[in-house]
């Protein structure tokens, strides 16, 4: 496990701490306390994962997470979010942004390298190389191969989360995805959950999807389903 994680946070408590434990968890860190060092060392070196607080000196953590997420030169970088904001409100917003997870202070180091280890699972298993494309109704084009995703025929950007999601659904072949198995495949069981995660990554999937938002079903009370 050599992964690289970025820490900022302009707490430098915050920042030795989640240290300590990342690296006795086997990842290489880096720590920033503002938002300018950071975004200069990602210009050479773009980290596996970063773990973002929202109340940086130099600028506003959501704002730097929807930037972050609009440059396709980071798409396959995953974000946490680490905030004491802990307002529900907040933690959607965030998530809508792009953000991979939201863990609110005060925080446990222990849960919060689990929670590591788990937003990277999902990225380390949809680089596993496979052989073959998901075609739905020759209009999206899952490229398995390249974690790729077009849409009638021109790439469209998907965070690591939607895209699992997009996968999982097109793999039902038309059949309904449960909410429990899309949280399970998503975070195992050691997930807190946050109340309409599920709810917010389908939403900015549609989002994404555009003309073929409709294409994702709700089945109230049980999951969603691709209309194929």
């Amino acid at each position: 496990m050599n992964e690289l994680i970025a820490v900022v946070d302009d707490e430098k408590s915050i920042l030795e701490l989640t240290t300590i434990h990342l690296k006795k968890s086997g990842f290489q860190v880096v720590s920033f306390t503002n938002a300018q060092d950071y975004l200069d060392f990602i210009q050479k070196t773009i980290p596996d994962l970063t773990i973002l607080d929202l109340m940086l000196p130099d600028m506003d953590g959501m704002d730097l997470c929807k930037d972050l997420r609009r440059d396709d030169k980071y798409n396959n970088m995953s974000i946490i979010i680490l905030s004491g904001r802990i307002d529900e409100s907040d933690t959607i917003l965030g998530l809508e942004l792009g953000a991979d997870d939201y863990v609110k202070k005060p925080f446990s180091p222990k849960e919060l390298a689990v929670r590591v280890k788990t937003v990277l699972r999902r990225k380390q298993s949809r680089e596993t190389p496979a052989k073959n494309q998901i075609n739905i109704d020759n209009k999206i084009i899952i490229d398995v191969d390249r974690y790729e995703v077009r849409i009638d025929g021109e790439p469209v950007a998907f965070t690591p989360t939607e895209y699992r999601i997009l996968k999982m659904l097109a793999e039902k072949n038309g059949n309904v995805l449960r909410r429990e198995e899309i949280l399970y495949n998503l975070w195992g069981n050691e997930k807190i959950v946050v109340d309409h995660t599920v709810d917010v990554h389908i939403k900015h999937l549609r989002e994404k999807l555009g003309k073929y938002a409709g294409l994702v079903k709700n089945v109230r009370g049980v999951g969603y389903k691709l209309a194929i």
